[in-house]
C-alpha cells in the first residue's frame, strides 16, 4: 500500500510537471528547484444584474502571472507549479474558448483579472485558493441585453421567417434557463409546417472600430443547428455576415463570440443589427431553439 501512494504521489507530480511544461510561455530563471502549487477548483462570475445581466459564464481556464511574467495557461479545475517563494505579485486572468472552439482559447478581455499584489508563496505546499469571483471591467458598454424576462422581446422576425421567437411558459417552465433571475427564455420553434426561422434585433446599433473587442455573450440549448451573425447596414441596406454555427446541444451552454474582426473588417458601416437563423434538418419534423441572457458588449480602447 505504501509503494501504491509513493507510485501515486510520483504520478501525479509528474503530470503536473508535464502540464507547466507544455502549458507554460515562459519560465522563471533562477536556482529555485522546489515549486509551491497552487490550486484552484472553481471560479465564479459576479454581475450587477440591473446594468450588466445574468451572471452565465463558460471560463475554462486561468492565466497565470507572477510579477507580470506569464507562467502558463492551465484548465480547471487546476494545481499547477509556481517556482516562487516568499510575496509576489499574483496575477489570474478568466480563460474562454472564442467562438466555442478550443483551439482558440484566450484571456477575456472582457473581465477584470484578479490580482494579489503580495501573495506569498510557500515551497513544496499547495496552496488552495477559493472563491474567485471575477467581474466585468467597468469601462465595458452594454447596448444590447435580451433576458426574456419582459413580456416584449427585442427580436423580431424578418420576412423570410416562417416562424417567430417567443417567451417559455408557464413561469419557472423546466427547458428555461432557471436561476434567481432567470424565470423565462426565449424559445424558437421549427417543424415541416413552419421550418424556416430568421431573426434580428429590433435595434440597431454603432459599434466601435480600432480594434475595440466586440463580443456576443449568450446562453443556448438547441437540437438543430442555428447560425449567428451580423447584419451590416450600408446606405442600400443590410448584409448579412454569418459569424458562427450553434451546435446541438442538450444541455445549456454559454458560448462568446467574437465581432471584432466582422465590426472593423466594415468600418464603412453605418451600424450592425445581430440576427439568428435556424431551419429544420432533413429527417426532423420539429425542432426547439432555447437562447437567452443575449448580451452584445463592447470594451472602447
Amino acid at each position: 500500500m505504501i509503494r501504491f501512494l509513493r507510485l501515486y504521489s510520483l504520478y501525479i507530480t509528474l503530470l503536473v510537471f508535464l502540464s507547466i511544461a507544455f502549458g507554460s510561455c515562459t519560465k522563471f530563471e533562477g536556482d529555485q528547484t522546489i515549486p509551491a502549487y497552487i490550486q484552484i477548483d472553481t471560479v465564479f462570475m459576479q454581475t450587477e444584474y440591473a446594468d450588466e445581466g445574468e451572471n452565465s459564464h463558460e471560463i475554462t481556464d486561468v492565466w497565470i502571472y507572477i510579477d507580470d511574467q506569464q507562467i502558463g495557461v492551465f484548465e480547471l479545475p487546476a494545481m499547477f507549479p509556481v517556482l516562487a517563494m516568499g510575496e509576489h505579485k499574483l496575477e489570474i486572468r478568466a480563460g474562454i474558448k472564442v467562438n466555442g472552439i478550443s483551439s482558440t482559447r484566450a484571456p477575456y478581455p472582457m473581465y477584470k483579472p484578479i490580482v494579489y499584489n503580495t501573495f506569498d508563496f510557500f515551497p513544496d505546499s499547495i496552496q488552495v485558493i477559493n472563491n474567485l469571483n471575477f467581474k466585468y471591467y467597468e469601462t465595458v458598454v452594454f447596448p444590447w441585453i435580451e433576458d426574456f424576462e419582459q413580456s416584449s422581446i427585442t427580436i423580431q422576425e424578418t420576412n423570410q421567417s416562417d416562424t417567430a421567437i417567443k417567451r417559455t411558459l408557464p413561469v419557472n417552465n423546466p427547458e428555461a434557463y432557471l436561476s434567481s433571475t432567470s424565470r423565462h427564455s426565449g424559445q424558437i420553434n421549427v417543424t415541416t409546417e413552419k421550418p424556416q426561422y430568421s431573426g434580428w434585433t429590433y435595434f440597431s446599433y454603432d459599434l466601435p472600430k480600432q480594434e475595440a473587442p466586440v463580443l456576443l455573450e449568450l446562453d443556448f440549448k438547441t437540437d438543430t443547428y442555428v447560425t449567428v451573425g451580423l447584419m451590416v447596414h450600408y446606405p442600400g441596406g443590410y448584409e448579412a455576415k454569418p459569424l458562427i454555427i450553434l451546435n446541438h446541444s442538450e444541455e445549456w451552454n454559454h458560448i462568446y463570440i467574437n465581432f471584432t474582426p466582422t465590426v472593423n473588417q466594415y468600418f464603412n458601416a453605418i451600424d450592425f443589427k445581430v440576427y439568428f437563423a435556424a431551419s429544420l434538418e432533413t429527417g426532423m419534423t420539429k425542432s426547439n431553439i432555447y437562447l437567452d441572457n443575449i448580451k452584445l458588449i463592447y470594451r472602447p480602447n
